[in-house]
């Protein structure tokens, strides 16, 4: 059973997380999804391999988790059968536990995942003409209470394991069958003669093309996590994908945006909604803490920010809030005095139960829209995305809170049939 206790909030203006430790595998297990390549040789070494031989499988290992996608060791060719039952006894590949998956009308796919100590989050993909992108979670829940946000009416839970986030990326690759296959071609630099099987390395175009994290949770409050999921996410011979194909929203979270830019390296987007005081206070309470002023020169100071890597401005369109022609202007005046290489997306506010605000008409959306792009300032608005799966900006909150367990079984149990 799950350790429900929640995580101390130490303040409701700044709420620094004090991480609960994960609780542990009843197997005594380790699981290697999240490790590095260095700490995978030392696990091997300290459960018995020589120096030599644990750099050996660390490096065999760590391609077949990360390029190849297995979970099972003995699915590993070029690795002895004598061996493949050493690992499998010590170590495991985790995965999130999918609860739930749901599909939108519009092709956005939406899952309910659980945590090997029973607790829940969700990831959403989208998919698009010309690119696909993941939307990933960082918290079991989040601390900001940004108003909008349907995840701000949860508590914060934990923090995510470096595992659990890289995980989703490779979870979403399972469903989208977007590993390439084995092959005796491909194994070769792997230096080691053992290899059981054969055939062709085929590797096919993908669907998964981008990363946000945006999902649920304030990535930089996750920091150390984040980055080193990120890093497996952009190694070369891990899941191998470009650092600009990868976006971190933030609500506003200024020291720790420099360190982001200097040890991830990846494009930001911070989470702005309103250009004066009052306004921002109340919709992103953060700002109580970390003002506009403050929040703008630490994207002017940005590591890496330039016209060719801008930073995105998220500004949710909330009817007769933030949505008028002076907030418009306001907003370019600010991003020129600040020199900022910016562009805004104009997010139509997305419904759910008990939010106190209301979308912008289309009308107002276009004009604010017009105004910041006449200004020579990009301004695209963004268009909803699997609204009726609760998947869009704003929606997400662990589903499990709103089906009954019945439901669940019930969805479980017609996932089951379906497989055959």
């Amino acid at each position: 059973m799950a350790d429900t206790a929640l995580m101390p909030i130490p303040g409701l203006v700044d709420p620094v997380p004090t991480p609960r430790d994960v609780t542990p595998r009843e197997d005594g297990r380790v699981d290697l999804i999240g490790l590095p390549r260095p700490r995978i040789a030392e696990l091997f070494e300290a459960a018995g391999l020589d120096a030599k031989a644990a750099k050996l499988r660390a490096k065999q290992v760590f391609h077949w988790l990360y390029h190849r996608g297995v979970t099972d060791f003995d699915a590993m060719t070029d690795i002895a059968k004598t061996m493949r039952p050493w690992l499998a006894e010590r170590f495991v590949i985790g995965r999130p536990d999918i609860v739930l998956s749901q599909h939108s009308e519009d092709g956005t796919r939406k899952w309910l995942l659980k945590t090997a100590d029973g607790h829940e989050f969700e990831m959403v993909f989208i998919p698009d003409a010309d690119r696909g992108t993941l939307c990933v979670s960082s918290q079991v829940g989040c601390t900001l209470n940004c108003r909008f946000c349907h995840t701000g009416t949860m508590r914060l839970v934990r923090n995510l394991t470096v595992g659990e986030i890289v995980g989703q990326v490779m979870l979403a690759r399972d469903a989208l069958g977007e590993w390439p296959k084995a092959g005796q071609a491909d194994l070769s630099a792997l230096g080691d003669d053992l290899v059981d099987d054969d055939g062709g390395y085929s590797a096919d175009g993908r669907l998964l093309t981008n990363i946000v994290m945006m999902g649920m949770g304030e990535p930089l409050y996750n920091f150390d996590n984040v980055r080193d999921a990120l890093k497996l996410v952009m190694d070369g011979d891990g899941l191998a994908l470009s650092k600009r194909r990868i976006t971190l929203s933030t609500s506003g979270v200024v020291p720790m945006m420099a360190k982001c830019g200097e040890e991830i390296g990846v494009n930001l987007a911070v989470s702005l909604h309103a250009v004066t005081k009052d306004i921002r206070d109340e919709i992103v309470p953060i700002n109580r803490k970390y003002g506009l002023e403050e929040l703008l020169q630490a994207c002017a100071d940005y590591p890496g920010a330039s016209n060719a890597r801008r930073i995105t401005f998220e500004y949710v369109m909330l009817k007769d809030k933030n949505d008028s022609d002076e907030h418009a202007r306001e907003l370019v005046r600010l991003i020129k005095q600040y020199k900022l290489p910016a562009k805004v997306n104009l997010i139509p506010f997305n419904p759910w139960p008990g939010a106190i605000y209301e979308c912008s008409t289309p009308e107002r959306i276009k004009r604010f829209s017009e105004i910041v792009f006449e200004a020579g300032i990009s301004a695209p608005v963004r268009t909803p995305r699997g609204r009726d799966i609760d998947a869009a900006c704003g929606q997400l909150k662990t589903t499990a809170q709103k089906l009954s367990r019945a439901e669940l079984d019930r969805l479980a149990e017609e996932k089951q049939a379906a497989l055959g």
